[in-house]
């Protein structure tokens, strides 16, 4: 059953897949996890598994809040496998009372991630897409990325984007090679001039900011996010 708007009390439009769905922890995704828990405050990821998405389920429902759930796509930056697009969406249908499938495309995967963004629309019902340019080291506004958000815009999906500071890669040696620069928020600006059909939401207050009226919006600083 979908989310029912008179049930809940808000909805946290921000908010990540930790654990994979099919998968083990890469080597090193320990590290990486413990070095966010620290920038976090957060114990949990430095001292064990993070909520799984069921989990997460679980507990927003237990709050009455419906949440935008995603992984993010960053194997070519981080070495990490991505946690597949397809689980995350498939467990949000088991719990769609409460979560709002979004999923992650690496923007450099080219033509594969074009088909793969119209599938997942199409077929498991996503709604959005999630970026994240310092963890995907990709300028939004770079021309590799047009494809994908062409499609995103054709089959009428959101692209959430990252934008401003982040935790990813805090606490290890060069902070992981993590670029804040890529997630400056006005490289936003070719992207909303340049797609004016594919809402755009920026998550996170950031710097600097859009001067002149904008679509564009920014998530409430309390999400879940990285």
């Amino acid at each position: 059953m979908p989310v029912n708007l008179d049930e809940i009390i808000a909805i946290d439009i921000h908010t990540h897949a930790e654990e994979p769905c099919d998968t083990c922890r890469d080597d090193g995704y320990n590290e990486f996890q413990a070095g966010m828990a620290t920038y976090f405050k957060n114990p949990a990821g430095a001292e064990g598994m993070l909520p799984s998405v069921q989990e997460t389920a679980q507990y927003y429902r237990e709050r009455k809040i419906a949440a935008v759930i995603f992984p993010v796509d960053a194997e070519r930056e981080s070495g990490f496998r991505r946690y597949h697009n397809e689980e995350v969406a498939q467990i949000a249908a088991e719990n769609d009372d409460i979560l709002i499938p979004f999923a992650s495309i690496d923007p450099h995967k080219g033509k594969m991630g074009v088909r793969e963004a119209r599938r997942l629309v199409r077929d498991f019902g996503i709604k959005g897409f999630k970026f994240h340019p310092t963890f995907q080291g990709f300028y939004p506004n770079d021309r590799m990325a047009y494809a994908l958000y062409e499609a995103i815009q054709d089959e009428g999906a959101i692209a959430l984007f990252h934008t401003g500071q982040t935790g990813v890669g805090s606490g290890m040696r060069g902070g992981m090679g993590m670029r804040l620069k890529y997630s400056n928020p006005m490289y936003l600006d070719d992207v909303a001039v340049d797609f004016p059909d594919m809402p755009i939401i920026l998550a996170h207050p950031s710097f600097p900011g859009r001067k002149r009226p904008c679509r564009c919006a920014s998530t409430n600083p309390m999400s879940t996010s990285t």
